[in-house]
């Protein structure tokens, strides 16, 4: 890879020289919304369905993205292209842009656009052949009708703090409950749960991100034949799920095989589980928008 280049303000630049105002709302209040995209092999995957929900977010916080689909899929690509990348991570980010130090966000006149593209891998690839041990957090999630989970806003303190007692335990990710005790998703991934050969993941109303791979993954297991839905569940149905797998654009499709002590099934990824990912992975380079034509 060359040296990486940033779409900032327009233009790109060099990593180093990538800055933004500090009276940039979404440095200040955590204003703006992203999205977390990958390319795989020169397709971006579901970039069409990323680009959806940026807008759909932007149109809820009364957002304007001085770019339409067309233009800032044409920004991707190029940004993708310059940066020699063919397989990686896209982190897709508008702020309200510059206004003052009050909070009132009509000050701000114009949005910053960011575009960023490098190599990823959240997760070491022997995990996805051993599986995860994760806690559940004491964290709880934000109430859907306090502030959306379908608005993915820059305002991520919420599962920061889920991270943080992840790391405390000594493992990479913790589960987050909403108010009533139902599982909600990650710091960073939703949740699956199998039972009886049905999968399960909870619905985006009790505080789940409606994610685009866990849609993806919802397909991939009806195509294949399983029951896949979504439901309500709470810890207990995690403990005696017979296999859990987390989703999620970096982490893909990944095994759990302990939580809160409790070993999940065989305490290795589960047969549906290596199922879906491989059937996943066999998605990823045929949906989406192609970089090099």
């Amino acid at each position: 890879m060359t040296e990486q280049l940033i779409f900032l303000a327009g233009q790109l630049v060099k990593k180093q020289d990538a800055k933004i105002s500090v009276y940039d709302h979404g440095f200040l209040y955590g204003d703006g919304i992203f999205e977390g995209i990958r390319v795989y092999n020169g397709n971006i995957f579901r970039l069409e369905e990323h680009l959806i929900r940026l807008y759909e977010s932007a149109q809820s916080i009364m957002l304007s993205i001085p770019y339409n689909i067309d233009e800032l899929t044409t920004i991707i690509i190029d940004t993708i292209k310059a940066n020699e990348l063919q397989s990686g991570y896209i982190r897709l980010v508008i702020t309200r842009g510059i206004g003052d130090l009050g909070i009132d966000p009509f000050k701000c006149k114009n949005a910053s656009v960011i575009v960023i593209v490098e190599p990823l891998a959240l997760f070491p690839e022997e995990l996805y052949q051993t599986g995860l041990k994760i806690v559940s957090a004491s964290t709880r999630r934000n109430r859907s009708d306090v502030l959306s989970p379908k608005t993915k806003s820059l305002n991520y303190l919420n599962n920061v703090l889920v991270k943080i007692e992840a790391n405390l335990a000594g493992v990479p990710e913790a589960l987050m409950m909403n108010t009533d005790g139902y599982v909600a998703e990650g710091s960073a991934d939703n949740i699956f749960i199998i039972k009886n050969k049905e999968l399960i993941t909870p619905p985006g109303y009790i505080g789940a991100l409606e994610g685009i791979t866990r849609n993806a993954v919802l397909e991939v297991a009806r195509s294949k034949g399983y029951v896949a839905r979504e439901d309500v569940f709470t810890r207990h149905d995690v403990y005696v799920a017979d296999e859990v797998f987390l989703t999620g654009t970096a982490a893909e499709v990944i095994a759990v095989i302990e939580v809160d002590g409790r070993i999940i099934g065989s305490g290795k990824p589960g047969e549906i589980t290596n199922d879906i990912l491989q059937g996943f992975r066999e998605i990823v380079e045929l949906d989406g928008v192609k970089v090099y034509k």
